[in-house]
């Protein structure tokens, strides 16, 4: 294990730091050695190991479905004909639920978000070391790299770049169906005249101002916090098999229930983030007079 050769507090550093690739101050382009280094690369740095397992999990999530639609049976379902059947109504009612309007946008979108968020989520459940240990395998003897330099964070969720870039796709559809169904005008008058009339446009717009942007970093800090403490958890567990004979048979029976609880969170955060963002949507469909 990692811990053979790192520190307590290395090997929690080493599990929580993406691999990172950006321009280094000499001005070349490589991977971040160091959490520091990552921060000093600035804003056009990239992630690569978040990037690359959530859209590895997109295009399983499309096969996927698309594979079981192409085989379609009328008769006699199959077991996974059976799955995505339940799983599209599942997100159907949700969303009768929870939207009002008419928008064949709404009910594709929940659906994309609740499975893809659950499968970046599901990566939480692979053994903590199985995944930068491949990694470290792979950058040391296909690249040369420095094996305490290797780092890959396995759940993108627990990156604050996935999940705000999710929130802030999400607050862009909630402008367009502002200003689309209210029109330029009556999204200004929302802004401006509520709660307290034109005689407090200021008040007004502050207040507005603040609910409308709480809705993405809401959106994005629940996800990433939830994500993020479960991960920490399991890191302290994993801590636990080099702690000694009486701590690690003990560290398996946290890890098997920590795993098993979770799964619920795992679940309900995928749907807590389809959820808010088919009410967020709802709410710009809306029309206040």
């Amino acid at each position: 294990m990692a811990t053979d050769t790192l520190t307590s507090s290395e090997y929690i550093k080493h599990h929580l730091q993406n691999l990172t690739l950006g321009q280094r101050d000499d001005g070349t382009w490589g991977f971040a050695h160091s959490s520091q280094e990552a921060a000093d690369m600035g804003f056009w740095a990239v992630n690569v190991d978040s990037l690359a397992v959530s859209l590895v999990l997109g295009a399983l999530l499309m096969w996927f479905f698309r594979r079981v639609a192409k085989k379609v049976e009328v008769g006699i379902p199959s077991g996974a004909q059976n799955f995505a059947e339940w799983i599209i109504d599942f997100i159907n009612d949700s969303v009768n639920s929870s939207f009002s309007g008419k928008n064949p946008l709404v009910a594709p979108l929940a659906f994309t978000i609740f499975l893809w968020v659950f499968l970046m989520n599901l990566m939480d459940l692979l053994p903590i070391d199985l995944v930068p240990e491949l990694a470290k395998l792979v950058g040391v003897h296909a690249f040369g790299m420095d094996p305490h330099a290797v780092f890959f964070k396995v759940v993108p969720t627990t990156d604050i770049n996935v999940t705000l870039g999710m929130a802030l796709g999400v607050f862009v559809l909630i402008l367009y169906y502002s200003v689309k169904m209210k029109g330029v005008g009556g999204f200004v008058g929302e802004l401006t005249l509520q709660p307290f009339g034109k005689w407090a446009i200021p008040v007004n717009f502050l207040l507005e101002g603040v609910s409308l942007l709480a809705k993405p970093i809401s959106l994005a800090l629940r996800l990433f916090g939830n994500m993020y403490a479960g991960e920490m958890i399991f890191i302290l567990i994993a801590m636990m098999y080099s702690a000694g004979v009486v701590l690690a048979p003990l560290g398996i029976v946290l890890q098997l229930g920590w795993a098993i609880f979770h799964i619920l969170i795992i679940t309900l955060q995928a749907f807590i983030f389809m959820t808010l963002t088919v009410v967020y949507l709802d709410m710009a469909h809306q029309q206040h007079h």
